[in-house]
């Protein structure tokens, strides 16, 4: 039997395999279920959110109205301002929980004295309820008795009205970001790194590289797809911020930090525009899918330059 014998046999072998696979009904029956989730709590609830924002739905009537809503948002100053404090909230926030989760895990990633203390320690804010921890920052930020004012009152600094300055709001709900969640990044980052192959390191060094340049030119470039991924990851979560938003300050002051998802909640729920809630909801996803196709074609790559 020759190799060209050989090789055709493969192939019918294949093929046959791949009908095989085509007709047996147990895999779709397996992953039947998340089709189904994914149907009827995802696609379907988009579906019709898309279809109420052409419509004047409050509660009592819902008649078709074509793009009325969408010309309203356009001339919301109240949505504007809501879009420029999710962006801005998002921006700081996604950045110093990139930077500073990197950073961390590149210390943790040492051999350190009481090293699961401090991986425990970083997580733990992560895993905690957004409610409960801003529930925590608002006593930390409490103007008279917080732990924030009297820290600040040790190094002799006035204290700040944090959450009820509107050039302070915005700042400590960003700082609170922070902190909840970077240990998340740096966990992330921290498997990454454990995947990292140790021969360039040992090569960088031998080429006489110092830690700054193996930082850079090796760690980052390594990592591409894990900060690909928690770009992505935390894009979407930011610009869904809402629970600190209506605990914290409720949008206030002077809705200096109000966000997208504060303002379809308030306008659903507290003036029952669902139509025109609906509407901003649309808005909302569609900036969030031109983020991600964005980031999809232009921010993946994992090679060394």
């Amino acid at each position: 039997m020759n190799a060209s014998t050989v090789s055709h046999e493969a192939v019918a072998s294949n093929k046959l395999k791949k009908k095989q696979l085509d007709r047996d009904p147990i895999g779709y029956a397996l992953i039947a279920p998340f089709y189904i989730f994914l149907l009827i709590f995802v696609l379907l609830p988009i579906l019709i959110n898309i279809y109420l924002s052409f419509t004047n739905y409050d509660m009592n009537r819902m008649d078709f109205i074509g793009l009325k809503n969408y010309r309203v948002l356009w001339d919301d100053t109240f949505f504007w301002i809501s879009l420029k404090n999710t962006v801005v909230y998002s921006f700081f926030t996604l950045f110093f929980t990139l930077a500073l989760g990197l950073i961390f895990a590149g210390l943790l990633n040492n051999k350190l004295i009481g090293l699961s203390f401090f991986r425990t320690g970083f997580f733990t804010p992560h895993v905690t309820s957004m409610v409960a921890v801003s529930m925590i920052w608002l006593w930390i930020y409490e103007p008279s008795r917080g732990i924030a004012n009297t820290v600040l009152g040790v190094f002799h600094i006035q204290g700040k009205q944090w959450l009820y300055d509107a050039n302070w709001a915005m700042v400590a709900l960003i700082i609170m970001g922070i902190w909840k969640f970077v240990g998340y990044n740096m966990v992330i980052y921290l498997a990454g790194l454990q995947g990292v192959p140790r021969d360039l390191y040992e090569a960088a060094s031998v080429d006489g590289a110092h830690t700054l340049h193996k930082f850079f030119y090796i760690t980052i470039p390594m990592l591409k797809p894990i900060t690909f991924f928690l770009l992505i990851t935390g894009l979407i979560n930011n610009f869904n911020v809402f629970e600190q938003i209506k605990i914290l300050t409720n949008g206030g002051p002077m809705n200096s930090t109000t966000t997208i998802v504060h303002q379809i909640y308030n306008r659903a729920f507290g003036e029952f525009q669902l139509g025109y809630s609906s509407a901003m909801a649309t808005v909302l996803l569609a900036i969030i899918a031109v983020i991600t196709i964005v980031n999809f074609k232009y921010g993946q790559g994992n090679d060394i330059d």
